[in-house]
């Protein structure tokens, strides 16, 4: 019988070089539907050929969150670097910086993945998806088909990358809270599975009939309680949140769709708002309070965030002091983990939440990452040698539960 990666044990890990806390795969084309219920098949996520273009429906519709979903070419790591530090030179042309190339098997080999772990010099990586990052969005008014699909990728995900393989390679298995009860059981598989987070979207929560509802909302707490009696951290990661919404009412795009019309209007709009939405809903709704063992990280969302919601919970608890039960800059500081942009200011970061709430993210092998994944330690040069290890390294194993 052949052993999901899930499955196959390994010998006690070592942890003594950095630990990416955000990498990610490209998932294959049956992703979502290798273990889908065939009930859903027509309302999930499709593939369809049109001429030679590959492209995937969700339900009856087109899904564009990625503009090639065979990942084939691929974009190069880190050639958007200098876009996203706003430094492109005089005379070049952001398009100029957009580099494709041929599919690295280490994106989807568990195997060959380690082998690239060992060449980057980390110990461990935490592994987030690429295109179910959109999912969510594009199933929300189907729930049923949402959950379904999400428990289908789950076990894609076990099969091919497992959630803990070899003690280096920790997979974040996809969490709706769309339908609690199918959450919980979902759960349960999970936390047999032995994960040791899941990924979660930071967005309002689909609550069908063109709905949707915050995390603190009574409902869910079986899903958090769920997740805090397991030890399981929740990633909250860059996803298409819906905000784009916003967006369309100033006449920006309805839909997100990356790398195709870029619209300067909609980034600034939408920015980071939803993780700062989510962070507000969860300490506002009690969930911290209600289950103080949680643990919960902003992935990929930077840090700028932080600053203006803490700024915006103290007015709040000021004025309604019913409705927090300590300083909510405490409550941070003590349930939430922070990847920050490279490009920002990490020592404002860690002077607010403390330094062992700051992780270190490459975003390794998107474009719009490093092309090194430790070239963030570059980053660091307000810390001392301490601080950075914490960062580089002590820090996920804290959030993961991992001993070092």
């Amino acid at each position: 019988m052949t052993l999901t990666a899930s499955e196959q044990t390994t010998s006690t890990v070592v942890y003594d070089r950095p630990f990416d806390s955000d990498n990610h795969y490209y998932e294959t084309l049956d992703a979502f539907t290798r273990h889908l219920d065939p009930k859903y098949k027509d309302r999930g996520i499709r593939v369809i050929q049109r001429g030679k273009r590959t492209e995937l429906l969700a339900g009856s519709e087109l899904f564009e969150f990625v503009p090639n979903p065979t990942f084939d070419p691929v974009i190069v790591p880190g050639c958007q670097d200098l876009l996203f530090r706003g430094q492109i030179p005089e005379g070049v042309s952001p398009r100029d910086l957009m580099k494709v190339e041929p599919l690295n098997p280490a994106y989807r080999d568990h195997d060959v993945r380690l082998r690239m772990i060992e060449e980057q010099g980390l110990s461990g990586i935490l592994m987030l998806p690429t295109l179910a990052c959109g999912v969510e969005e594009a199933l929300k008014k189907d729930i049923p088909a949402l959950m379904a699909s999400a428990s289908a990728f789950n076990r894609w995900l076990d099969e091919d990358w497992g959630f803990a393989y070899q003690g280096r390679i920790f997979s974040a298995p996809m969490l709706s809270f769309a339908d609690p009860d199918a959450a919980v059981k979902e759960l349960d598989w999970i936390i047999e599975r032995r994960a040791r987070v899941v990924y979660v979207r930071p967005a309002p929560i689909p609550a069908g009939y063109g709905r949707s509802k915050p995390f603190g909302a009574p409902e869910y707490d079986k899903v958090w309680a769920k997740l805090a009696e397991a030890g399981i951290a929740v990633a909250f990661h860059l996803s298409d949140s819906g905000y784009n919404t916003f967006a369309a009412a100033w006449g920006g795009p309805e839909r997100f769709v990356p790398f195709r019309n870029p619209s300067p209007l909609a980034s600034v709009l939408v920015s980071d708002r939803a993780i700062h939405d989510t962070i507000a809903s969860v300490i506002i709704g009690g969930v911290l309070h209600r289950h103080p063992t949680l643990k919960i990280a902003s992935i990929e969302n930077g840090s700028d965030f932080i600053h203006l919601l803490i700024k915006r919970l103290r007015k709040q608890a000021n004025q309604s002091p019913h409705m927090f039960h300590e300083d909510p800059a405490d409550t941070i500081r003590k349930h939430l983990w922070v990847t920050p942009y490279y490009e920002e200011d990490i020592r404002k970061l860690a002077d607010v939440i403390g330094v062992d709430r700051v992780l270190f993210g490459s975003d390794w092998p998107h474009g719009e990452g490093l092309e090194t994944p430790t070239d963030f330690l570059k980053e660091l040069h307000a810390f001392d040698e301490a601080e950075k290890d914490q960062i580089m390294r002590t820090n996920v194993l804290d959030l993961l539960g991992l001993e070092y």
